[in-house]
């Protein structure tokens, strides 16, 4: 469905997955912009293909590849690849990548949504924070690192955290730290769903981490495309 691109970015050249819906009868391909953000593996199938159940579900969706081609299955080698990763500049590559978007003749929308899995839900909010009212819709799945969050005064989206109660890698008072500075700093109130008995990555359908789980991937995903469809403008 899908095929790679480059775009301007961060003074050089970013690299992504650009997946756009089927065109309608008589009607070009379209639809609200929205950029995924990968986990830590990188950008592998999995995101790959949920980038294109996006665009199948209506949108215009980008998926930027923050490791520059690199891919792991081994979480070793991809908390390596986490530790290495420049965060500012990974976040100006974001940056990159929505002006990128809305510049797309696809999009529809005046700003654009941005979700994200394990890295990419921390990410989704320091490109909300980066890019201001650029970004109407932040939704975060099972996001770690949520410590490098302070200031996001500059957070102008709707915000909701995806996040399994069983989670080892998410820390729940860092989670109700952030909702708190959100709705302190931005005057944002996030919304916050906790699905009982899920660990990490419980969406992830290759099941690296043994915790894929249908019924809550299947629920997750149907709150996302809904609250992403309410809020990209």
């Amino acid at each position: 469905m899908g095929e790679k691109v480059t775009f301007p970015s961060n003074g050089a050249t970013a690299h992504g997955y650009l997946a756009v819906p089927e065109a309608g009868s008589g009607q070009p391909p379209q639809g609200p912009g929205l950029i995924v953000i990968q986990e830590w593996w990188g950008l592998v199938d999995h995101i790959v293909d949920v980038t294109d159940r996006f665009a199948a579900a209506g949108f215009v969706a980008l998926a930027p590849d923050l490791y520059g081609g690199k891919t792991t299955h081994d979480a070793e080698t991809a908390g390596k690849y986490l530790s290495e990763l420049p965060v500012a500049g990974a976040v100006k590559d974001l940056g990159g990548a929505v002006d990128y978007l809305l510049g797309r003749p696809e999009v529809t929308s005046s700003t654009v949504g941005t979700v994200g899995f394990c890295m990419g839900g921390a990410f989704v909010l320091m490109l909300a924070e980066e890019s201001g009212a650029k970004v109407s819709a932040a939704a975060a799945a099972y996001p770690v690192n949520f410590g490098d969050l302070q200031d996001l005064s500059n957070v102008q989206a709707q915000v909701v955290i995806h996040v399994g109660d069983q989670d080892a890698m998410v820390d729940k008072a860092l989670v109700d730290g952030i909702v708190e500075r959100l709705e302190t700093q931005a005057g944002v109130r996030a919304e916050v769903w906790w699905y009982p008995g899920r660990g990490h990555a419980f969406m992830n359908d290759t099941n690296l981490m043994g915790t894929y789980d249908k019924a809550d991937a299947d629920l997750m995903w149907t709150r996302l495309v809904d609250f992403l469809s309410a809020n990209i403008i």
